[in-house]
């Protein structure tokens, strides 16, 4: 304790970020001041010294457990926001919140500066002038632009424009060929003031889609009645309030923030031109029992973190915080305009904040708690509640098309969109797993670490996750699951091979073998197979490139230049061997399109 002391006393009176690590240096929190000096020092008592008595009970015990603190000074208060919300995002610390997925939403917007112009969908803003935005969307857009792009004959692509004959589209009525100047600027305009209509009022498209629906149902077209249906249900999605407008035509961002217990619920709301126009949630898991004003400051900055097409002047908050002041002065000089955080007073305003906290409440109630997690916590001994899993495996065939997989879980369901394929160099099973954790490691500056790695191995590829989760400096758990060895291969038929857990107890690493039926075994199991297929997949995926490849430069004639000229063509192998002489000779010579197909019908 003496030695945190006397950090304390020599803390400088300047902006900057600081950390707070355990007796065992585990990263507890990290957080930002204008003052070093007085911030952290407002933390503690000094005769004697202990953790200040007005402190909330979440903080009281994280200031308990403090041993030790570093900090980073920094020019200013604003790049102390930055510094912070970087380093929780890639260290992910004991008691700060973390935010996941908060990305930018999708907008539609028209270029009007284009003698033609069509709605196109962004995330980033638009060089140009004469830019309007619409949105933004937290779901839908892409079905709102496919439903309008069906209904009015607006240009398909810009492509079609520097054509110089009608394509398909203008034959089925999709196009009026401006290509062809069947339709000057000024007739255009009619046609895309009726896509902004539509855009602006989702009841007329819905009506629209309803009516398609009904009439491939009557005419037994199921698939396509389907794919209606799933347009509708996105649209739909995207409008929990639209029942709710503004007298004033006004623009407002609303974030509105409840808590349960340890789970947390951020509400957005999307106000253009007096209407809502969108809303969404975001569900936070916390290790830890959270606090409103930090799940504001970190929504809001998350939300605002890249420089957004359109950013209302009010946004709107469910109550006040202490960062409120400093988020809104590091807003206005982010987007070089005045940004007010401010509380509602008017009835009207109130009643958006009223709305979002019932909706806020009954999603909470709604959050079943899995005990699986909770259970494995306490059976392994885990830091953090495993909200969220990363699991790994490597795959290759005596040492050819080596690739390792990460695939991820959370909230009871695989994320298949933050699944990831490596290509490894390694030679062995263990410099291939070291090598695809480190690649992993590399990336949480830019994807958060999760609470929980699950590893495809035994002892020894334990220690080498634990060793890269050390050296990285963030709080994440580790377990192993390892086949038993028969015959020196893992045996992975179900029933006759027992699987055997690694884990971490008061630094010691050791194994548990669980019954066949606990239901503990089972859960990382499915995420061990899962991981496994999807490893599988894309090793089988890679050797028959690899095949192929080999296959083409057996053919006479065929080097690597004219391989790189095929695929830069074709894109794939599997394609080169579909193509037909027509095609391989356009691309070589009759020659060489001859030996090809020779080839491969030999083959």
């Amino acid at each position: 304790m003496e030695k945190l002391l006397e950090k304390i006393k020599l803390l400088p009176d300047k902006p900057g970020v600081y950390q707070y690590f355990d007796e065992n240096g585990k990263l507890l929190y990290i957080g930002k001041a204008k003052s070093l000096k007085k911030r952290v020092r407002s933390y503690f008592r000094f005769a004697p010294f202990r953790p200040a008595d007005n402190l909330s009970p979440r903080i009281y015990k994280m200031i308990s457990e403090t041993k030790d603190l570093n900090y980073i000074v920094v020019e200013n208060e604003n790049d102390a926001l930055i510094l912070e919300n970087s380093l929780i995002k890639q260290l992910k610390p004991k008691y700060n919140i973390l935010l996941r997925d908060d990305k930018t939403y999708p907008y539609i917007y028209i270029d009007f500066d284009e003698p033609f112009p069509m709605p196109q969908i962004t995330r980033k803003v638009v060089k140009g002038k004469n830019v309007k935005y619409f949105g933004p969307f937290s779901s839908g857009a892409n079905a709102i632009l496919k439903t309008i792009y069906e209904e009015i004959p607006l240009v398909q692509s810009k492509s079609c424009l520097r054509g110089k004959k009608a394509c398909l589209y203008y034959q089925i009525g999709r196009c009026l060929a401006p290509c062809i100047g069947n339709i000057t600027s000024r007739e255009y305009k009619k046609y895309i003031d009726k896509a902004i209509e539509l855009i602006e009022n989702k009841d007329k498209i819905l009506n629209i889609l309803y009516k398609k629906m009904e009439k491939y149902a009557q005419n037994l077209q199921f698939e396509e009645a389907a794919e209606i249906r799933d347009r509708i249900k996105a649209i739909e999605s995207a409008e929990i309030y639209s029942n709710v407008d503004l007298a004033k035509l006004e623009d407002l961002d609303i974030f509105v923030v409840e808590i349960i217990e340890k789970k947390a619920i951020v509400i957005r709301i999307f106000v253009r031109n007096g209407k809502v126009v969108a809303s969404s949630h975001s569900i936070i898991n916390s290790q830890t029992i959270p606090e409103k004003g930090e799940i504001y400051t970190r929504a809001i900055l998350e939300f605002y973190s890249t420089q957004t097409p359109f950013t209302s002047n009010k946004i709107l908050v469910g109550e006040d915080f202490e960062e409120r002041e400093w988020l809104s002065k590091f807003l206005s000089e982010k987007f070089q305009k005045k940004i007010s955080i401010i509380t509602p007073t008017t009835k009207e305003k109130k009643s958006l904040i009223n709305l979002a906290k019932i909706n806020a409440n009954e999603i909470l109630k709604n959050q079943k708690e899995n005990t699986i997690l909770l259970e494995l916590k306490n059976l392994f001994n885990l830091s953090n509640i495993p909200y969220k899993i990363e699991v790994f495996d490597t795959s290759h065939l005596r040492g050819e098309a080596i690739v390792g997989a990460m695939i991820v879980w959370e909230n009871g369901n695989f994320k298949k969109e933050e699944y990831r394929h490596y290509h490894l160099e390694g030679k062995d099973e263990y410099s291939q797993m070291r090598e695809l954790l480190l690649r992993r490691a590399k990336s949480f500056e830019k994807t958060s670490p999760p609470d929980l790695w699950l590893i495809d191995g035994g002892n020894a590829q334990f220690k080498i996750a634990q060793e890269i989760i050390q050296n990285s400096g963030v709080n994440v758990d580790i377990l192993a699951i390892s086949k038993e060895k028969i015959d020196a291969k893992a045996h992975r038929a179900k029933g006759k091979a027992k699987d055997k857990i690694y884990f971490l107890n008061e630094s010691k690493i050791e194994k548990l073998e669980l019954s066949e039926n606990d239901k503990r075994l089972q859960f990382l199991q499915m995420l061990r197979d899962e991981a496994h297929r999807f490893a599988i997949e894309f090793h089988r995926k890679t050797k028959r490139k690899k095949d192929t490849k080999i296959e083409l430069l057996e053919v006479k004639g065929i080097g690597k230049a004219k391989m790189t000229k095929l695929l830069n063509y074709f894109g794939t192998f599997e394609n080169i061997k579909k193509a037909t002489f027509e095609e391989l000779k356009e691309v070589l010579n009759e020659k060489d399109a001859k030996a090809i197909i020779e080839f491969f019908n030999k083959k």
